[in-house]
């Protein structure tokens, strides 16, 4: 029923059709959110711009492409999700709100970001996953306040040298690129607590131990002949990981024990600003 209800939708006159999915929502909710995921909106209505005590603000899972002008009015906005819509670029609107810690541009069309994203420097959280990206844009590393990015899904092969900048970086999600090696960038970032790099092409991990701040490395799925040696207490995924042995030679064997297992990805319901 509801993907037919969907179907007929798409068919309605715009603006009838955003009257009836957003029942008839006029006035600022009294919890400052508005959560407009899921109904097919093909763009924001503009009387949501004039809630201005507005903190967060979901959009997921549209057929959004633009956003309008007037967004810029939500000067107190946190949290935007604009995940699962068909943004091929991000609108520059979006870099006006200053305030916005928490930013999801997942599973869109990206290929870049502006360099206007470094105006967001509240920011501490980026969803940047499932998109077209080939090279993580530099000015990702302008975000002075991140501490979680999520860049997996992606075609990455390398990161920049001024990843490094970053020094409240806390967490890094690489999973499903086109990494062939560890990213050496990474090891000079000795603040880094967990970092997941499965399912890409790497074939060999230098030593981690030297990471004081690391409690969790994930790099399974990877071509590796070796584990990545970490310091006592982390936490490793992978083969050879804490509950599988490197292989070891007995009696000039070399016997191999592989972990298919990993632990469950990154919770998908989305977290509120620190």
């Amino acid at each position: 029923m509801g993907n037919s209800l969907k179907a007929i939708v798409a068919f309605v006159p715009s603006d009838d059709c955003q009257k009836y999915l957003l029942e008839d929502l006029e006035e600022m909710p009294v919890d400052k959110m508005v959560d407009l995921s899921g109904r097919q909106l093909r763009r924001l209505p503009l009387h949501i711009c004039s809630f201005r005590e507005l903190v967060k603000l979901y959009l997921s899972d549209n057929n959004l492409n633009h956003l309008p002008p007037e967004l810029e009015q939500l000067q107190n906005l946190q949290i935007l999700a604009l995940d699962f819509n068909n943004f091929k670029a991000l609108p520059l609107v979006v870099c006006t709100l200053k305030q916005l810690c928490i930013l999801y541009l997942g599973n869109n069309k990206l290929c870049s970001l502006p360099l206007e994203l470094r105006l967001l420097q509240n920011l501490k959280t980026l969803w940047i996953e499932s998109n077209c990206l080939q090279c993580l844009p530099e000015v990702v590393c302008e975000l002075s306040l991140l501490k979680t990015l999520h860049a997996g899904s992606n075609a990455l092969r390398t990161l920049p040298a001024q990843l490094r900048c970053l020094q409240e970086l806390r967490t890094i999600w690489l999973s499903g690129n086109l990494l062939s090696e560890f990213p050496p960038v990474l090891l000079d970032m000795p603040f880094l607590e967990v970092i997941d790099v499965d399912r890409n092409s790497i074939r060999f991990f230098p030593s981690l131990a030297h990471l004081p701040g690391l409690k969790l490395v994930i790099y399974d799925h990877n071509p590796c002949r070796n584990a990545p040696k970490v310091a006592k207490g982390v936490r490793r995924v992978g083969r050879w990981s804490e509950e599988t042995p490197e292989p070891r030679k007995r009696s000039g064997a070399v016997i191999e024990i592989t972990l298919d297992e990993k632990p469950s990805p990154p919770p998908a319901a989305k977290p509120e600003p620190e």
